[in-house]
């Protein structure tokens, strides 16, 4: 049966869960990680999400997983957990947060061009372009050279972790769309993290991280960040991304790594008292104007041929249950 458009209001509110929460996670992960192990945090971070919305999804009724299903939950959780969330927290013990951000705000390029380049896939306009161009020169202007690397050299390696995890998470992100996954995006999601947050723990392992764990030694500031991580970064904003991945664009859906920037520059100066310059001011402004530009690009309305499958059209995790069909 053909599944129900998602209503207007619940789009939007995921949008809001994906730019203001994903935005906030940057001063959460920073706190998270002062006395925590990267990979490790990380790990049981998506771990814990995971099997709360697997419970949730199979007490709500969730038929039980096939095999296909657990593959392609395996598939997403490596790309876009383990390499894509895992390489950005092993990069930044090597490069200045700046060009983090910069690097990883080249995710919408990565998936503009994926969705173009796959089989069946549709050439963008030149709006998604200009909106694109838009948001990188945003970024630049808000980061400026001097923020990138402070005069001092890129870390390579700290570099080409970015470059692989951008890749990856846009890889990731465009596979789940068209992937096999179970009737109930809830069961989905907590699969998809389960199984990327999995990975990471045996990549903690690998690397000797839980060796150097001290229990006595783990702060309550970092307590704090990993539970917001878990309930706000994970079981909704990343939910409601993978939701929006389903009922939205790629283009659209990846403007979050524009906003990011600019709601962490903001909750900065809300809460950590540090200044909005007119360089950090335009730099916003370019932004939203790339990010408008994306959204409101007419050109899959004229696109030739049917859309691509959705994988359900169900309401995101804080949203009621979808009528059975």
């Amino acid at each position: 049966m053909t599944r129900a458009t998602p209503s207007r209001g619940w789009v939007l509110l995921a949008f809001a869960a994906v730019y203001l929460i994903w935005g906030s996670t940057y001063l959460a992960i920073l706190f998270a990680i002062e006395t925590l192990p990267g990979f490790l945090m990380a790990g049981v971070r998506y771990l814990v999400a995971g099997a709360v919305l697997l419970a949730v999804a199979r007490a709500r009724g969730a038929p039980r997983p096939r095999g296909e299903h657990w593959r392609s939950a395996a598939v997403v959780g490596v790309l876009l957990i383990m390499l894509g969330n895992g390489g950005v927290v092993w990069a930044e013990y090597r490069v200045p947060s700046g060009v983090a951000a910069l690097l990883i705000a080249t995710v919408p390029l990565w998936m503009v061009l994926g969705e173009w380049l796959r089989p069946g896939g549709r050439r963008p306009g030149l709006p998604v372009f200009a909106g694109l161009l838009l948001g990188l020169v945003g970024l630049g202007m808000l980061l400026g050279p001097d923020a990138l690397a402070g005069g001092a050299r890129v870390d390579p390696l700290g570099a080409l972790a970015l470059a692989v995890a951008s890749i990856s998470w846009a890889t990731g992100s465009l596979y789940s769309r068209q992937a096999p996954t179970p009737s109930s995006p809830l069961l989905a999601i907590g699969m998809q993290q389960f199984a990327g947050g999995a990975a990471l723990v045996v990549l903690s392992g690998l690397t000797g991280e839980m060796a150097q764990v001290d229990p006595s030694a783990i702060s309550l500031p970092s307590t704090l960040a990993l539970l917001y991580l878990i309930v706000f970064g994970s079981i909704v904003g990343f939910s409601a991304y993978m939701w929006l991945l389903q009922v939205s664009t790629p283009e659209k859906v990846s403007t979050y790594a524009y906003v990011n920037p600019v709601v962490a520059v903001l909750l900065g100066w809300a809460f950590a008292g540090e200044a909005i310059t007119m360089r950090l001011a335009a730099g916003a402004a370019v932004i939203l104007a790339g990010v408008a530009l994306i959204t409101l690009a007419p050109r899959l309305r004229r696109a030739p041929g049917p859309a691509p499958a959705r994988g359900t059209g169900a309401a995101p995790v804080l949203g009621p249950a979808s009528p059975r069909r």
